[in-house]
């Protein structure tokens, strides 16, 4: 699968889209183009690690609770003056995210984008769904 990759439109909202294959390696790819496309744009340190972290958590949940055979996941970033956009999309609508406040085994990612990003929710798709997170830099 190769991933469709959209470059910036204009220098006053940078943004930045790419479809992955729903498996552990898509996950990966997106934190890595993500933290690459974040050093493009010249963030670095810790907004860049949050963002990155943020990215991490919503490509795996995408994989792991998202996935529909055949269909890919999308990771969209905006970069919006001193805050990125975030946006992760799947093909599964009723699997929709909440966090668990005691997660036994596993289960603290939402809490993570929760402490990580200023605001996250969940937007319905024609096909799907979008987590969507925005993180200050």
């Amino acid at each position: 699968m190769k991933p469709e990759i959209t470059t910036p439109t204009s220098e006053c909202a940078p943004e930045f889209a790419l479809r992955l294959s729903p498996t552990p390696r898509g996950a990966r790819l997106a934190r890595l183009l993500a933290a690459q496309q974040l050093r493009d744009w010249g963030v670095a340190g810790p907004a860049a690690e949050a963002a990155e972290l943020v990215v991490a958590e919503l490509a795996n949940n995408a994989v792991l609770h998202g996935r529909v055979p055949g269909r890919d996941f999308e990771l969209r970033m905006e970069r919006a003056g001193d805050r990125v956009h975030l946006e992760l999309s799947d093909a599964r609508a009723d699997r929709r995210p909440s966090p668990h406040p005691s997660p036994e085994e596993g289960g603290y990612g939402l809490l993570l984008v929760a402490a990580l990003a200023t605001t996250w929710g969940v937007k319905a798709r024609t096909v799907g769904k979008t987590v969507w997170a925005t993180v200050p830099l």
